[in-house]
């Protein structure tokens, strides 16, 4: 309480019945596993990694149960009294893989396929949670509009379904094996008398609530492994009891960080790591010959609407050229050898008619034709940007790709020295390491 006074002072900032005094956290070990003093320093290490050193925070173990649990309790002023704790979006799930990642450096379990918390406890229940009097009323309500021709109709199908009716100054209904009656205006905004008259007479649609199912997503690790250290090749070069310490140490830690990073991927054996690395390899491939198709074909297409402007423009130079080449001397000229009007049009327009001559000829290297007629400027444009929107949907995932297999073999290549064995070739790959 010092400190949230000190912060009031110092900031001016004053959350009333907002304010957050603390942050609680528990975290629970296997019967037998651990003692006491480890699961402590274990609680201690997981606050410290959390707040950084920056808050005030006490760690208290019990040993009343069969497993031993730490509780933390962090303040949510910081040292200096100046900010708060920001609890993020997803902390959970950052807080769990800070205390597997502990747990497998000092050589405890972990829960294989945790289930995350969905919220209040019904939610947690799911398929299991019973649904409650005012959820099968609205059912109930669904399913007595079905056909439903006018308002008699809907209290007769509600009779009819068991129901008892009580009309008032607002309509109330009891569903059988209720003990109390429940008024409409008390349900969602869909299921009130009003509504429900609407609905009737189709002034309101409503889709039929149906059964919630609960998807439960694996959270992907935005960690990516590092290489581990090969310590027997380095402490050749150097030798050092004290960074062969350090090198195993490190590791250990980093082996942990790979285990969690295939456990969040969902892989569970070395040959599902070697699968899912050649399916997204296989994929990166496909994307990439893709790319570099539609890039070549852009190419082209700005190749040809190049050289069809260009034989636009000198079209009418070129033209005037062929017609004086055809002009036929008169005996005067040739009698003079006076130069003929063709080569002085040539001397004046020779870039117009040598692009002109250029154009034509990469038409005819391409096979345009009598048979096969040079696509129309707009027709190329159409295909450049169809072209253009595929290899941008292409890499939008071709960079993600790229670095999840990059993150993958890295952790393959941890795996295996981790374990002592080289990696295997592909037509020889039939362990199953349980990773």
């Amino acid at each position: 309480m010092f400190s949230k006074n000190q912060y009031a002072a110092i900031t001016g900032r004053n959350q009333g019945k907002n304010d957050v005094l603390a942050y609680h956290l528990r975290i629970s070990f296997k019967p037998g596993e651990t003692d006491a003093a480890t699961a402590n320093k274990i609680g201690y290490d997981l606050a410290m990694k959390l707040t950084h050193g920056q808050h005030a925070f006490v760690c208290c173990t019990h040993t009343d149960k069969s497993h031993v649990h730490s509780h933390i309790i962090i303040n949510s002023t910081n040292l200096d009294c100046t900010r708060k704790f920001r609890n993020f979006k997803g902390s959970a799930f950052v807080i769990r893989k800070i205390a597997d990642q502990l747990c497998l450096e000092n050589g405890l379990s972990v829960i294989e396929k945790p289930k995350p918390s969905r919220g209040s406890y019904g939610k947690w229940l799911g398929d299991e949670k019973q649904p409650t009097n005012r959820e099968i009323l609205e059912q109930m309500i669904d399913t007595a509009l079905e056909n439903c021709k006018d308002y008699n109709n809907f209290i007769a199908n509600m009779k009819s379904a068991g129901c008892e009716i009580k009309h008032g100054k607002h309509l109330s209904i009891k569903i059988p094996g209720a003990s109390r009656f429940a008024r409409l205006k008390s349900l969602s905004e869909d299921y009130t008398e009003e509504a429900i008259r609407e609905r009737i007479f189709g002034k309101r649609i409503v889709k039929p609530k149906k059964k919630i199912v609960t998807i439960v997503a694996t959270a992907q690790s935005d960690y990516s492994p590092t290489l581990l250290i090969n310590i027997e090749a380095k402490l050749q070069k150097a030798h050092s009891p004290g960074y062969e310490h350090w090198a195993r140490i490190h590791n250990l830690k980093e082996m942990a960080r790979t285990l969690i990073f295939l456990k969040d991927c969902g892989i569970g054996t070395y040959d599902e790591l070697n699968k899912k690395i050649n399916v997204i390899d296989a994929e990166h491939s496909s994307k990439l010959k893709r790319i570099k198709e539609i890039e070549a074909r852009q190419k082209e297409i700005s190749e040809l609407q190049r050289h069809i402007g260009t034989y636009g423009k000198t079209k009418d130079t070129y033209t005037e050229y062929q017609r004086l080449k055809k002009h036929q001397p008169t005996a005067w000229e040739k009698m003079k050898n006076a130069a003929r009007p063709a080569n002085d049009y040539y001397e004046a327009c020779r870039a117009d008619i040598t692009l002109h001559e250029a154009a034509k000829n990469y038409f005819n290297a391409q096979g345009y034709g009598k048979n096969k007629k040079i696509p129309t400027m707009q027709n190329l444009k159409i295909e450049y940007a169809k072209l253009q929107a595929e290899k941008k949907k292409l890499y939008s995932g071709y960079k993600e790709q790229r670095e999840e297999v990059k993150s993958l073999k890295t952790a393959r290549r941890n795996v295996d020295m981790f374990l002592g064995e080289p990696r295997q070739s592909e037509h020889n790959k039939s362990r199953e390491h349980n990773l």
